[in-house]
C-alpha cells in the first residue's frame, strides 16, 4: 500500500469517518498574530549585504530596467531619472531616498477589524494558496479546471482557520466565469465568506478600481475612512529580468494614491531569469522590487509597501522551477537580511513542486514556511495548499498545511519557553522523585489539557490503532477533515446594508461589462 493508492482504495465514511476523529484531534487555536520570538537566520555577513546592495544599485544606475509603462517613464523623467526608450536609469541617491519614505511597519484593516493584521517588525501572517488554475481533485487523483464553486469551498477553508489570517489571491482560478466578469464575482465571493484582510490583482485599470470600491462598501466605509489607512493590499511580480509590465505598475500607482498597500515580488529563478548563482539571483531581485517601490514613494511619500521574496532555483535537467530547496531557503533568510537593511517589510511564500499531496510536498513546504520564519518574513504568500509550482490547489494539502502552520505559531507561544518556577516545576520533581511518574500529579493535572500541540491531521497513535482504524494515510484523513468543515463553517456576518451595497455594486458592473479581457 502507498500514499497513491491508498485513497482510491477507502473511501470516507464508515470507519473512515471516525479515524479523523479518534486519530487527530479537531480543535484549533483561537485566532491570534504571531510574534517572531527568534533571532533570524543570517548567513550574509556585513561585507555581503554591503555587495548585494551595493550591486543592486549599480543595477538600477548603469543597465537600467524597463518599464512598459508611460505613467511610469513621465513619473521617473519629472524625478530628473534617466529614461530612455523604455528603459530607466535610476540615481542610486534618489533610489536610496525614496525607498527611506516606506514605514518599516503598517497595518491592515479588512472588514471585520478583529481580523486587522500588522505587516512588519516581528509580525508573521500565513495566507492562502493563491492564483493557480487547477484544483486536486482527491476522489479520482485527478486535477481539475478550477471553478466559482471549488473557489468557494478554499475560501470557506481559508475563513476557518484562524491561522490563516489574510486572503490572497483567488485560491484557485475561477475559469468558469468569463474573465471580463471574474474579479466581481470572485472579489464578491472573498468579501461575503471570509472577513480577513483580502488581496486584489493588479491587472487593468477596471480591477483595481472595482476592487478597492468593493473592498470599501463591504466596510461600509467612506472615502475618507478608506484612504485613511490600508484596507486591502495588491502584490505584484516583475516580469524577470529587468522588467515591469504595464497593468501592474498601473494598479500599484492606482492603490497608492489612495493609501492601499504594495507588494513587490521579483520572481527569479537561478540559472533562468537570473543568475544561476544565489547571490546574483537575490541582487537581481533586490533591484526590481527597489526600482517599483521608489516609484510608489514617488507618488506617495509614506505609503505602505513590503519589498517580497520569490527566488528559488530551476531543475537544470528539464528547466522547471523547483521549490523548496536548499538555495531556495538560502535565498529566502538573504532576502530577510536585505529587507531589514532597507527597513522594509518582507512577504515570501510556503511553495512545493510536487504534484500531489504526499511526502514530497510536505517537505519542501517545510522547508518555505521554514525559511519564512528563519528570514524574519512578515507576509507568508501560498502558504497552505499549493501544489505543482504553484498550478493546482489542493485542499487537502491546505489542511496538512495548517498542521504545520498551527504548529510553528505553537512554537512560537512564549509560554513555551518561559522559565519561571511554575515552569521549573521543582516541587513537582521533588514530589514524584525518582520511582513515580508525572501523570498524577497536580502540576500535571492543571495543565495536561492545554501543554501539549494537538494535531487537526496527524495520527500519534501505534501501528496496530491505526491499522485497526482503517489505515487511513494522512492525505485521506484530511480528505475527511475537508468535507466535515465544509459542512460546518458558517459565512462570517456582514451588515445587511453592506452586503446590498457590495451586491448593487457588482450588478452594475456586470450590466456595464465589467473589465477589458485586452489591454
Amino acid at each position: 500500500m502507498d500514499d497513491q493508492r491508498e485513497p482510491r482504495r477507502r473511501r470516507a465514511g464508515g470507519r473512515a469517518g471516525t479515524a479523523a476523529k479518534r486519530g487527530t484531534g479537531r480543535g484549533q487555536p483561537p485566532w491570534r498574530l504571531v510574534e517572531n520570538l527568534d533571532r533570524p537566520t543570517e548567513p550574509l555577513t556585513p561585507e555581503g549585504v554591503q555587495a548585494i546592495h551595493e550591486g543592486a544599485l549599480h543595477i538600477l544606475s548603469e543597465i537600467g530596467i524597463d518599464f512598459l509603462n508611460d505613467e511610469a517613464l513621465a513619473l521617473f523623467r519629472q524625478a530628473g531619472q534617466s529614461v530612455e526608450g523604455q528603459t530607466v536609469r535610476l540615481d542610486a541617491d534618489f533610489v536610496t531616498e525614496m525607498v527611506a519614505k516606506a514605514p518599516s511597519a503598517f497595518t491592515i484593516t479588512p472588514r471585520n477589524p478583529d481580523r486587522e493584521i500588522r505587516v512588519g517588525g516581528t509580525s508573521l501572517a500565513f495566507g492562502n494558496v493563491s492564483s493557480p488554475p487547477s484544483y486536486w481533485d482527491h476522489a479520482t487523483w485527478r486535477k481539475i479546471p478550477g471553478s466559482r464553486a471549488l473557489c468557494a469551498d478554499l475560501l470557506k477553508l481559508s475563513q476557518h482557520f484562524n491561522c490563516i489570517h489574510f486572503i490572497g489571491g483567488y485560491p484557485v482560478e475561477p475559469v468558469d466565469l468569463h474573465p471580463s466578469l471574474r474579479h466581481l464575482d470572485a472579489i464578491s465571493d472573498k468579501l461575503v465568506l471570509t472577513d480577513k484582510v483580502i488581496h486584489a490583482y493588479s491587472l487593468g485599470p477596471e480591477r483595481v478600481e472595482d476592487a478597492m470600491e468593493m473592498v470599501r462598501l463591504a466596510g461600509g466605509l467612506s472615502e475618507a475612512e478608506f484612504e485613511a489607512t490600508p484596507h486591502m493590499f495588491t502584490n505584484i511580480n516583475s516580469t524577470s529580468p529587468l522588467k515591469h509590465d504595464w497593468p501592474m505598475i498601473d494598479g500599484c500607482l492606482r492603490l497608492a494614491r489612495r493609501n492601499q498597500a504594495i507588494v513587490v515580488t521579483p520572481f527569479t529563478l537561478a540559472g533562468a531569469m537570473a543568475p544561476v548563482t544565489i547571490a546574483g539571483a537575490v541582487t537581481l531581485s533586490v533591484a526590481e522590487a527597489l526600482s517599483a517601490i521608489a516609484l510608489f514613494q514617488y507618488v506617495r511619500p509614506g505609503v505602505a509597501c513590503a519589498m517580497g521574496t520569490f527566488t528559488s532555483n530551476v531543475d537544470m535537467k528539464s528547466g522547471a522551477p523547483a521549490f523548496g530547496t536548499p538555495e531556495y531557503m538560502r535565498a529566502t533568510q538573504m532576502a530577510g537580511q536585505m529587507a531589514r537593511f532597507y527597513g522594509l517589510p518582507l512577504r515570501s511564500s510556503g511553495s512545493c513542486t510536487a504534484n500531489v499531496p504526499d511526502g514530497q510536498a510536505m517537505w519542501e513546504t517545510s522547508n518555505a514556511l521554514w525559511a519564512a520564519v528563519q528570514s524574519g518574513t512578515n507576509l507568508v504568500y501560498h502558504a497552505a495548499g499549493w501544489l505543482e509550482g504553484g498550478l493546482v490547489a489542493s485542499p487537502e494539502k491546505f489542511v496538512m498545511d495548517c498542521e504545520v502552520i498551527q504548529m510553528i505559531q505553537r512554537y512560537m507561544e512564549p509560554a513555551l519557553v518561559a522559565a519561571g518556577p511554575e515552569e521549573i516545576a521543582l516541587d513537582a520533581i521533588a514530589e514524584v522523585g525518582s520511582t513515580g511518574h508525572y501523570f498524577g500529579v497536580s502540576h500535571t493535572r492543571a495543565r495536561y489539557e492545554t501543554a501539549f500541540y494537538q494535531p487537526i491531521v496527524s495520527d500519534w497513535r501505534n501501528f496496530e490503532a491505526w491499522a485497526a482504524d482503517g489505515m487511513h494515510w494522512t492525505a485521506s484523513r484530511a480528505h475527511l477533515r475537508v468535507q466535515e468543515i465544509l459542512a460546518e463553517v458558517p459565512a462570517p456576518l456582514i451588515e445587511d446594508s453592506a452586503r446590498g451595497a457590495l451586491e448593487d455594486f457588482v450588478e452594475r458592473r456586470r450590466a456595464e461589462g465589467g473589465a477589458p479581457t485586452d489591454f
